[in-house]
């Protein structure tokens, strides 16, 4: 789709040159042919550069005529691209870090001043895509960084999206970080398994110092048959995984009991529909803070659920607390069970029962401190009926 508007003129500008005046080829001067100019956009504004190309006019070198243009513009931005490296790099981090979507990233680059379209979103994810896959390809500069550590320590694992479908194995290094190789694979056994850690071990420039894995089979007789010399351990996280296995049924027993005990928010919220007073709105604010405690999940083995349950709970336990003091509502005692609208004695706790309310009686719900304070002991809010007259 053409552009609808004119892009804005950009308020900064930037004049780049070669940084070689010669011809890398004959050596002989290569002197300005013309100038181009490009606007750019990034994150921090529109930028317009003036790029002047130099061309060799040697007719019997095989640069001839060729452009030969600034070095300093390929830090800003790709060829015939335009938006820059810093948008790219943000677009990436913004899919692949925080999972958003296309439209959620267009969202985020407009609200940063950008004026972008969502198709040029889809195109700059696959930019992005196409800059990672060059730099894991980049096999001069990883045998380099790797010479410089001396030792590489292998890291296996296999990631399968759904049952039935490939299995895409990554083998990286865990001293620098790089992906050493991905494929995707039909199966998870020994035999398969194989071939790719001697191929690995076959390119790189350093000796394995040791491999670390999960505990599948096959992957351990993998290792044990194609580096029979290697050390190999499990990892950190399953170890600590496999011992906290008696804390973690623990903590779920507890979580359990904990939400067993606050249940009954429900009829509270039911009780205050169709009032919009203070009260009624600070009670289901509690009631909205019990169910986002509920459906905080911790994550094992640091993060444990029932832990981080009891800590909520228990603030909201103190909150209400600090309302039912500061509020000055009674408590249910003797000398204050007059409320504010001039409540009735008390029906008699002995003899013969009251009679039902007659025509005409008043009911009336009141909703004080008090009552925003049961939620931290499962109550309901007070139901108080006048006498019979």
């Amino acid at each position: 789709m053409p552009r609808r508007q004119a892009r804005p003129v950009a308020p900064q500008q930037y004049a780049l040159e070669p940084y070689r005046t010669r011809c890398v080829q004959c050596d002989q001067p290569a002197h300005v042919a013309y100038h181009s100019r490009r606007t750019i956009a990034t994150l921090d504004g529109l930028y317009r550069l003036d790029l002047a190309v130099r061309r060799c006019r040697n007719a019997a070198c095989p640069q001839y005529r060729r452009a030969y243009r600034p070095e300093e513009e390929g830090h800003w931005a790709l060829p015939h691209g335009e938006f820059g490296l810093d948008v790219i790099a943000l677009v990436g981090r913004l899919r692949f870090a925080e999972h958003r979507s296309v439209p959620e990233i267009h969202q985020a680059l407009v609200g940063r001043g950008l004026a972008i379209a969502e198709r040029s979103v889809t195109n700059l994810l696959q930019r992005y895509e196409e800059l990672v896959a060059l730099r894991l390809t980049d096999h001069a500069r990883l045998a380099e960084r790797l010479r410089e550590q001396g030792q590489v320590i292998l890291a296996l694992d296999g990631l399968q999206p759904d049952v039935g479908h490939e299995v895409l194995w990554v083998l990286r290094d865990c001293v620098s970080g790089e992906v050493l190789l991905a494929r995707s694979l039909l199966g998870s056994t020994a035999t398969e398994l194989v071939p790719l850690l001697r191929e690995v071990a076959a390119a790189l420039p350093v000796p394995i110092g040791g491999v670390i894995s999960d505990g599948q089979a096959s992957i351990r007789n993998a290792v044990r048959t194609a580096l029979p010399d290697v050390p190999h351990q499990l990892c950190q996280f399953h170890y600590l995984r496999e011992a906290a296995k008696p804390v973690f049924e623990a903590d779920r027993h507890a979580k359990k009991l904990l939400k067993k005990a606050v249940r009954g928010v429900r009829p509270i919220e039911r009780a205050l529909e169709g009032r919009d007073d203070a009260a009624a709105t600070a009670v289901r604010g509690y009631c909205l803070a019990v169910r986002s405690a509920l459906t905080d999940d911790g994550r094992p083995p640091l993060g444990a659920a029932g832990l981080r349950l009891h800590d909520r709970l228990s603030a909201i336990r103190a909150s209400l607390g600090r309302v039912a003091e500061k509020g000055g509502a009674p408590r249910n005692s003797d000398g204050s069970s007059a409320s504010s609208t001039g409540a009735s004695p008390r029906p008699p706790t002995s003899g013969r029962p009251s009679a039902p309310p007659m025509a005409g009686s008043i009911r009336r719900r009141t909703s004080s401190p008090t009552a925003t304070a049961s939620l931290g002991r499962r109550c309901r809010p007070t139901v108080r009926r006048s006498s019979p007259r």
